[in-house]
């Protein structure tokens, strides 16, 4: 499974998506993980409003079950579950390799239905897939 991070300085996941000058892109397994790209973006990033700075970013997520972020605005979050990819935002920085960790522990065990189906692709929409987590929960 590949997993992307939105990152300033290829370390830690802190960068909101319309603003982040790098997208690393890790291929994922339960036995570990492995750098597979990293995407880089110039330009007036920072810039609300402008879609079109989104464009690139999409593009580059090809192929990603899950991205994870510092934060990310309404429309590139829509944008991103239109792709069948799931949008995880973190509270504070994080080191990449630390969430690569979790995720591994994860696939280890019994991932949660979210995350069984996003692995699967079977191609429902993230937001489904978080209505179905919680009623599985209830």
């Amino acid at each position: 499974m590949k997993v992307a991070f939105a990152t300033q300085d290829l370390v830690r996941i802190d960068a909101h998506f319309g603003w982040a000058r790098n997208i690393a892109v890790y291929d994922l397994t339960p036995e570990g993980w492995s750098l597979d790209r990293v995407e880089e973006f110039s330009g007036e990033l920072n810039e609300d409003g402008n879609e079109d700075k989104l464009e690139p970013k999409l593009k580059a997520l090809e192929g990603v079950a899950i991205l994870v972020v510092a934060a990310i605005g309404g429309s590139g979050a829509a944008r991103v579950v239109a792709q069948n990819i799931h949008p995880m935002k973190m509270a504070e920085p994080e080191p990449i390799e630390g969430m690569l960790a979790k995720l591994q522990e994860v696939l280890k065990g019994t991932p949660p239905p979210w995350l069984r189906k996003v692995m699967a692709r079977s191609g429902e929409r993230v937001a489904d897939l978080e209505d179905d987590f919680e009623e599985e929960e209830a």
